[in-house]
């Protein structure tokens, strides 16, 4: 299993949240989770002014397995999109944590990233999920 970043934070359902320090928060797959997927084909990401909500799906991330959707950690507005996934959404595959993000938000409410998984927490809960 690849590190788990030190910063992140992450949803049971395998979501990872960075905060950029500015009121944004961008938001991927965990390295588990495209693991699982295996090689992803297409990726369907919201759209920049889109608010999305805690919890809801807001894209789909698509492999030749299987399609997933994708929900978001915390509420907030679609600032940024990472539109290079639309030719390479292999980069997710390649770099979780890194250049494969999916989206930054504005965040509404900085505190729902207390309700978050530390990477501790979700450390543990993969390797639940193991056995």
């Amino acid at each position: 299993m690849s590190e788990i970043p030190g910063d992140l934070k992450f949803l049971k359902s395998h979501e990872w949240a960075r905060v950029e320090g500015d009121g944004k928060v961008t938001i991927g797959i965990s390295d588990h989770a495209q693991g699982l997927l295996g090689d992803l084909v297409y990726v369907e990401l919201p759209n920049v002014g889109d608010t999305v909500q805690a919890g809801n799906a807001c894209a789909v991330v698509e492999s030749v397995k299987a399609a997933s959707d994708v929900y978001a950690p915390v509420s907030g507005t679609v600032v940024e999109v990472n539109s290079a996934l639309a030719d390479k959404p292999e980069t997710i595959n390649e770099d979780a944590y890194g250049d494969g993000w999916l989206f930054t938000l504005a965040i509404d409410d900085a505190e729902q990233l207390n309700e978050l998984l530390s990477p501790d927490d979700y450390a543990e809960l993969l390797e639940d999920e193991d056995h």
